[in-house]
């Protein structure tokens, strides 16, 4: 089989290599929508996880099972079927205790593109099949579907992180499709203001359609003093940092009341430290909290976000703003994300086996 692989740090291209065997527990896939991420770029052109040799990328697509192994009970091939970007191993003790995307260690449930071949190849492998893979609801598109193994999880493990209740005011900075997602979670779980922190037109207009109030325009002055002057001062209750860099925590802080919450999903590619500032986290005793967390992953999670699509409660599909077609589609596609010109949200690739 072929995939599209990062050869080494900062550079990509097409390998062959052997088609994944199929264990016990586990399906092999063959995709029919992809979508490359930014991480993707954080991971070849940063080498945020370090030096991969001829691993091929990819953590986002809707699929079609081709083989299932002797103990799966729930699937067949044939199904077609939504793939979380994280894949935990369920019987790990750290899934017993509540943290599957660490399932293995630090980050572990995250293997597509981290520790094994992702899914940018002809056949991809998935481990634990009935707990990671979810039935593609009829007529769903998959397009849209897609959007469901990382930008919708993630954006909304960001409301998780930052524990949005109802009434909060929550400013979401970075409004990407991460971003987007999570600020249609935070109007889902009855935030009353939300300030969105970006500057694309096609961005901004897409967060007020799904719930932000006030656009924070970065590149109109310091973000702190814009939102510290819409709340008289006051601050917002919760933070969701879903973009920008290290120095990005020294701003969340800022605009943080007394008790609130931070929830950071921002991938950070590089550097060794973010920097807190003393006095605005209270001298160290603001009760300003700061979660950072890798998304939830597994069959449920992404059921019960499916069933938001179904319900028309969500339309991720609107992220979509490039399409491309066929395999040979991944490679412009993924440089799109590393060029992120002004129109571009999220890219696409449909393949029509």
């Amino acid at each position: 089989m072929k995939g599209f692989a990062m050869l080494g740090i900062g550079k990509t291209g097409w390998i062959e290599k052997d088609r994944p065997k199929c264990g016990p527990l586990d399906a092999i896939c063959r995709p029919i929508v992809l979508a490359p991420c930014t991480s993707d770029i954080h991971t070849v052109w940063e080498g945020a996880i370090g030096e991969r040799t001829d691993m091929i990328l990819g953590h986002e697509t809707v699929a079609e099972v081709v083989e299932v192994g002797s103990c799966v009970k729930d699937f067949k091939p044939g199904d077609r079927v939504i793939v979380p970007a994280i894949t935990p191993d369920w019987n790990s003790v750290e899934a017993q205790g509540g943290y599957q995307m660490h399932s293995g260690g630090m980050l572990a449930g995250w293997k597509f593109s981290n520790f094994k071949d992702g899914v940018f190849g002809e056949f991809f492998h998935v481990n634990d099949a009935d707990g990671n893979l979810a039935i593609l609801p009829d007529g769903m598109d998959p397009v849209a579907a897609c959007m469901l193994a990382d930008m919708v999880p993630t954006g909304f493990h960001g409301v998780e992180l930052s524990d949005v209740q109802f009434g909060d005011s929550v400013a979401v900075i970075g409004i990407g499709p991460v971003g987007l997602m999570s600020v249609a979670g935070a109007a889902l779980r009855g935030a009353s203001h939300i300030y969105a922190v970006g500057s694309r037109p096609n961005c901004v207009q897409l967060a007020k359609e799904y719930g932000a109030t006030d656009i924070i325009n970065y590149r109109e002055g310091d973000i702190v003093e814009q939102i510290m002057s819409k709340t008289g001062n006051k601050g917002v209750d919760k933070v969701i940092v879903a973009g920008g860099d290290n120095d990005t925590f020294a701003q969340a802080i800022a605009i943080l009341k007394p008790g609130g919450k931070i929830g950071n999903v921002n991938y950070l590619g590089e550097g060794d430290y973010i920097k807190i500032p003393r006095i605005e986290w209270g001298c160290g005793m603001g009760h300003k909290i700061i979660a950072g967390g890798l998304m939830p992953g597994g069959r449920l999670r992404m059921e019960k976000l499916a069933s938001l699509i179904s319900t028309g409660r969500l339309d991720p599909g609107k992220l979509v703003t490039h399409r491309f077609e066929g395999m040979e589609g991944i490679e412009p596609a993924l440089m799109l994300m590393k060029e992120k010109p002004k129109d571009l949200i999220k890219p696409v690739v449909v393949i029509n086996w």
